[in-house]
């Protein structure tokens, strides 16, 4: 097949490739299914590299041309070539707080489907070397829905882990806490405190005493003081362990969702010395981080892997936890709460406006956390008035995880321009929660409701928001695609998506919602060489095996930054000879002992 050359070399096509390039590549990859996640060339043979960007997509022959006695050749041996999943939404920096913590998520990410196996989990925590010099015992992921007792564990039965150390544990969704009687005294908590707006104390039955649960901002005034405390290398420990746990699940683009001026500080300022494993987009809040909104964090374009890419608002809180802001009430009300109860708002509709307003003002992409139908009702109208004050403009706005939306609302999303980052993993860890607790039936089937996107011809992405849950790109597209609860019921059936609907949702229309689509997102010449090889093609064979695929490496610019096979073998090697490396399977096993790895301080 003849080629055309065009300048010297630079532009070489023909009917089965197209290259953009020098002669030579650095890396060509073959030898197995390549998903291109582009409808103009959905499959190629052959996938050319260099210097860290896609030259060539096509014919294997063809791209075998550009083999030159340097270029590296890839057998992908059968396996898959997928382009770089891209985080819609989760919090890579405290996903690092995760991957430290005392792992109390319930199956199967962990191993705590009690109270008393939660207290042991804790107790060994605590036991080990690295951790008895921390003076605090910490814990992440405990789930009320999934325990046997059914509720929120007690600052009593924290209390039983430790009455001299203070106890910090944080629900799996990341808008309560618990908290022993050492750990509230410490934050000021007592029976005279009241609740702050936005937020609750929960109190012992019939006593103004806490019972040692907070909610919202009840939990993330107290918090947010006690991780301004930590040094700068602590911080930085704890951003490398958070994007150490992305790779391992094929992301080579993380978000940090609600980023702290402190947290944008240390992102920036390891960015500064080097160039970061995977690129990082931050969203400070808007309420309390304006200082680093702005340059030279704020930027379109990333420096050394790292950018503020615009800001966050949050509106409500969690339906898993019964505090998101819904229209009609619960199914089943918290205790202690009226049969009328709808969760609450985190401000009011001035200040939403007030905020929105900012953004829109300033040209900030605004994402904005809203669960519940009524915290949708009050972004769609605060965003109804911004644009009439400021006009329609390519800002690409997006309301997290919009999981109780309407079909008026969705509709009010393409009127407006708001891009809905869906949160479908939802219906695996609190599907059947959702149904038999937090809404009842009928709405629960409705739950991120994605077939009224597409049925609107609109785009939308997929997430997990890590820590609530592991950043498992293979989890996000299997609940994406098929929708199946933990008891295997399948929740809202017209909310299924084809296999390639789902995997567009975390790479190709992630990289829209990032401004990223022409660098990003899809394997295509120009782009940048982020890919992921999988153990099968998610597009052929069972959907409903999807979450059985494995991610084998993680490819950043051509640079392969995880790979499985030899994933432990490297952590060993790396933590030899350091006295400050310690191996977090020691510490949590890093959620099961799945993920080996090690941490470096500096």
């Amino acid at each position: 097949m003849r080629l055309g050359y065009i300048a010297a070399g630079l532009l070489i096509s023909s009917s089965s490739c197209m290259v953009l390039a020098a002669p030579f590549a650095d890396i060509i990859y073959s030898g197995g299914d390549i998903v291109t996640v582009n409808e103009l060339q959905p499959g190629a043979e052959a996938v050319a590299v260099k210097n860290g960007k896609i030259i060539a997509v096509g014919a294997k022959d063809e791209l075998f041309k550009l083999k030159g006695s340097q270029t590296k050749m890839v057998d992908l041996q059968g396996k898959t070539l997928i382009p770089g999943f891209i985080d819609a939404h989760g919090h890579v920096f405290n996903t690092g707080v995760q991957a430290l913590s005392a792992n109390l998520l319930p199956q199967p990410d962990g191993k705590v489907n009690s109270i008393p196996a939660l207290q042991q989990t804790l107790r060994e925590w605590a036991a080990e070397p690295q951790n008895k010099k921390l003076g605090v015992i910490f814990g992440f992921g405990y789930d009320d829905s999934q325990l046997a007792e059914q509720r929120h564990p007690t600052r009593d039965e924290l209390d039983a882990v430790s009455k001299d150390l203070p106890v910090i544990i944080i629900h799996q969704s990341g808008h309560l806490a618990a908290m022993n009687s050492k750990a509230l005294a410490m934050v000021g908590y007592g029976a005279s405190s009241a609740d702050p707006a936005g937020g609750k104390i929960r109190r012992r039955a019939g006593s103004p005493e806490p019972d040692g649960v907070l909610e919202e901002m009840a939990f993330f005034r107290v918090l947010i003081p006690l991780f301004a405390k930590l040094s700068p290398k602590d911080n930085e420990m704890i951003f490398k362990a958070g994007m150490d746990l992305y790779t391992r699940f094929g992301y080579t683009t993380a978000q940090e969702g609600r980023a702290t001026p402190d947290s944008v500080k240390t992102m920036y300022g390891l960015a500064q010395k080097g160039k970061l494993k995977i690129d990082v987009a931050a969203y400070p809040d808007i309420q309390g981080a304006q200082e680093v909104i702005k340059a030279p964090y704020l930027s379109r374009t990333y420096h050394n892997g790292f950018r503020v890419a615009g800001a966050k608002l949050n509106l409500d809180g969690s339906p898993q936890g019964k505090t998101a802001w819904l229209t009609q009430p619960y199914f089943v009300p918290p205790q202690g709460q009226k049969p009328d109860y709808r969760g609450y708002a985190s401000m009011s509709d001035a200040d939403a406006q007030k905020y929105v307003d900012l953004a829109f003002k300033n040209h900030w992409q605004l994402l904005a956390h809203v669960n519940g139908d009524a915290a949708i009702d009050q972004y769609i109208n605060a965003v109804r008035k911004a644009e009439e004050k400021f006009g329609k403009g390519d800002r690409r706005i997006v309301a997290i995880h919009a999981q109780t939306a309407r079909e008026d609302q969705v509709q009010a999303f393409k009127d407006l321009d708001i891009m809905p980052s869906f949160f479908p993993m939802h219906t695996f860890y609190w599907g059947d929660w959702h149904k038999n607790s937090v809404l009842g039936d009928e709405r629960a089937q409705n739950i991120s409701p994605t077939g009224w996107a597409l049925a609107r011809g609109m785009i939308f992405t997929s997430h997990h928001d890590a820590p609530v849950a592991f950043p498992n790109a293979m989890r996000v597209y299997s609940a994406t695609v098929n929708r199946v609860t933990r008891s295997g019921a399948v929740l809202g059936p017209e909310h299924r998506v084809s296999p390639l609907v789902g995997l567009k949702t975390q790479t190709l229309w992630a990289a829209y919602q990032y401004f990223e689509e022409g660098s990003k997102g899809s394997i295509e010449v120009g782009k940048t060489a982020d890919f992921v090889v999988l153990s099968a093609n998610p597009l052929k064979g069972d959907p409903m095996k999807i979450n059985d695929i494995q991610v084998l490496r993680t490819i950043k610019e051509g640079k392969v930054i995880y790979q499985a096979d030899s994933q432990a073998t490297q952590a060993a090697n790396s933590c030899s000879g350091s006295d400050r490396c310690f191996t977090l399977a020691s510490a949590t096993m890093m959620r099961g002992g799945l993920i080996p790895a090690c941490v470096h301080t500096y």
